[in-house]
């Protein structure tokens, strides 16, 4: 089965600033990504080039193996909740929602419905007198309802509480397994959703930094602590990510793959070993100091 996405040297710039930097990466049928960075990294961006939203500098976007621009074949397949998704202000939830099974072929109606219950929206209140909160989980309802193969998650959580946030993300994974399609997760917040994440793509100022499974890219950073002289001794030959010291200890991220000889060497030297969670991996990767760009460009 070919790939939902495909994107090669993706670039787009407004005028002197480059906002997406010669980017490529393929998205593959029924999985879900995460598209991870920080704010002002490129993530909208590229998501707004998909969904014919806003066009490339230069570079190359097949959805569905084709151009998604003027293209309804393709569009219809895509549903793009966005960050404060904006509808007309005039508008009541449930007019949304009965008017959604126009624009989505595999729209469930009354799933719709049921979440709508769950996240104690009310149905007759108008667009415009909604809380943030509300207006977020309109946008989740639509985006999970609409059962697109393709459905793009852009922060959609904004204004929700950690009780709402959880039933989105128990609702997606839910819904995912039943009736499986593609879906694209961008957030900062990394280690609530990171359960859900079965491929992790990072963009860090317009540049693809991490194209990786997500149970591969766990394994390939490891926090040490312990003496920092044995640290010092064990990490010589490793990339590091990060270091703190306290007194005679130190606390050394690392990047890198550790082998059954290696993981019994850091016993031996009285090392504690622990795993690096995904957001801090991230946090790491697309941090300002020289030494996350060292590791990150070797």
């Amino acid at each position: 089965m070919s790939n939902v996405i495909e994107v090669h040297g993706l670039t787009k710039t407004y005028g002197d600033v480059t906002v997406v930097d010669n980017v490529s990466f393929s998205v593959e049928p029924e999985k879900i990504y995460g598209l991870l960075g920080r704010n002002g990294a490129g993530k909208t961006t590229i998501m707004q080039i998909l969904t014919a939203q806003t066009f490339a500098t230069s570079g190359m976007v097949s959805v569905f193996g084709e151009q998604p621009y003027e293209n309804s074949k393709v569009l219809n397949q895509i549903c793009f909740v966005k960050e404060s998704q904006k509808y007309p202000d005039h508008f009541r939830v449930s007019d949304i929602l009965d008017l959604a099974v126009s624009f989505f072929p595999n729209w469930d109606r009354a799933y719709a419905y049921s979440l709508v219950e769950e996240f104690n929206l009310p149905p007759k209140r108008r667009i415009k007198a909604l809380s943030r909160g509300m207006s977020s989980a309109l946008g989740i309802i639509v985006g999970l309802a609409s059962r697109a193969p393709l459905t793009l998650f852009d922060e959609p959580y904004l204004g929700l509480d950690p009780v709402a946030r959880s039933i989105f993300y128990d609702r997606l994974i839910e819904d995912y397994a039943e009736y499986p399609r593609t879906i694209v997760l961008s957030t900062h917040l990394i280690d609530e959703v990171s359960r859900l994440l079965e491929h992790v793509l990072v963009i860090d100022q317009g540049r693809l930094i991490i194209d990786e499974e997500t149970d591969a890219l766990r394994e390939q950073a490891f926090t040490l602590v312990g003496s920092a002289s044995k640290i010092d001794t064990f990490t010589a030959d490793k990339q590091t990510l990060g270091r703190k010291s306290f007194g005679s200890l130190a606390e050394v991220t690392i990047l890198g793959h550790l082998d059954a000889s290696e993981r019994r060497n850091a016993e031996a030297l009285g090392l504690e070993l622990a795993p690096v969670s995904l957001q801090q991996l991230v946090v790491h990767l697309t941090g300002k100091s020289q030494i996350a760009r060292k590791a990150v460009e070797v």
